[in-house]
């Protein structure tokens, strides 16, 4: 099938990228220019992709010529300001990019009558917050303290209304966590610091040691994002209109970031020793996610338990680190995901 992904040059759009590539799929990207040392400038993903446009989905006219020039079979829509203490920093930026970008893909969508599936990627941010120990499912209250998770849940509540009020290709939310793997660059995330710190023989800085997050390997969630548009391709009736669906881990991978560190340190064969820093802006204590309506409609399960899916973060550093091919090592452990699905199936 025939790709369109907008946002392919970040960190889960480089992993989706080549596990795409790697299953026999074409596939187009729209994005801003990748970020300095970017995994899709070190695994070389551009090598991959059929289509590589530059633009930005804040614009409207950059969006539907690339839908009309590609014309995909599929869309999946992660494009975004990911980050919630950037949000706070450039809140309108966030809001125009996450709601109005998502408005553009949208009308984009609309307009092509070729396309199979539309999927667009939120987060688990959107839920309303109420520090609870059980994970939110898709029907719970959305919300959003800080300006990212509100950017976010009005994206999501506007895929809902769009495609309950207009005519499109058939649609779906993805709706995931915390994710982790090798080759993030991004600031203000975990592993990149983390790892930063070890390569370096430094103790780590933690913002939040005690915030508990659902941790997951990136290549169980998109992998989840692959089972919904094979869901939505071949007409699943248990995908509505404009239906939202989690992608998480299990209750086992709902760890505090003081844990994660140390079981990363562990691995890495550093002593576990950090050192905490005041928060600038508020962030959510506990967030997790119940994903069993994805695993029950959509045959989706997450593979790889939580210490494994920090062991293959930590190894892919490691492996990098020490000279291997940030690409060969992306493809191997994509590689070794595909069998392991393979085994289980």
């Amino acid at each position: 099938m025939r790709y369109l992904i907008t946002g392919h040059t970040g960190f889960k759009g480089a992993w989706l990228t080549l596990l795409l590539a790697q299953a026999g799929h074409e596939v187009v990207g729209l994005a801003l220019d990748p970020e300095p040392g970017s995994l899709y400038e070190s695994a070389a993903v551009a090598d991959v992709v059929e289509r590589d446009v530059r633009g930005d989905v804040r614009d409207a006219a950059v969006v539907s010529s690339a839908m009309r020039e590609s014309k995909p079979d599929v869309l999946i829509h992660m494009a975004a300001q990911p980050l919630v203490r950037e949000s706070y920093r450039n809140p309108r930026w966030t809001m125009e990019t996450n709601v109005m970008g998502t408005l553009n893909v949208l009308e984009a969508a609309a307009s092509d009558d070729h396309l199979q599936a539309l999927v667009i990627v939120t987060t688990d941010k959107v839920y309303r917050n109420v520090n609870q120990m059980s994970g939110y499912i898709e029907s719970d209250p959305l919300g959003g303290d800080d300006p990212y998770s509100a950017s976010k849940a009005m994206a999501d509540i506007l895929t809902h209304s769009w495609a309950f009020s207009f005519a499109g290709p058939p649609t779906a939310i993805a709706r995931a966590g915390n994710v982790i793997g090798g080759g993030d660059v991004s600031k203000d995330r975990l592993f990149p610091d983390v790892m930063r710190a070890l390569s370096s023989g430094q103790s780590p800085v933690l913002r939040y040691p005690l915030a508990v997050r659902p941790w997951q390997h990136v290549l169980d969630c998109v992998n989840g994002y692959v089972a919904l548009v094979d869901a939505l391709v071949s007409g699943n009736p248990a995908i509505s209109t404009g239906s939202a669906w989690n992608f998480g881990p299990d209750e086992r991978s709902v760890v505090s970031v003081g844990e994660v560190t140390r079981l990363a340190a562990d691995r890495w064969g550093s002593p576990v020793e950090w050192s905490t820093t005041d928060p600038e802006y508020h962030e959510a204590g506990l967030l997790a996610l119940d994903a069993r309506a994805a695993q029950s409609s959509l045959g989706w399960a997450n593979l790889l338990p939580f210490e494994d899916a920090v062991h293959w973060t930590v190894d892919w550093y490691r492996n990098v680190y020490d000279g291997a091919s940030p690409g060969s090592v992306t493809r191997d452990q994509i590689t070794a995901f595909t069998r392991l699905a393979q085994s289980l199936a």
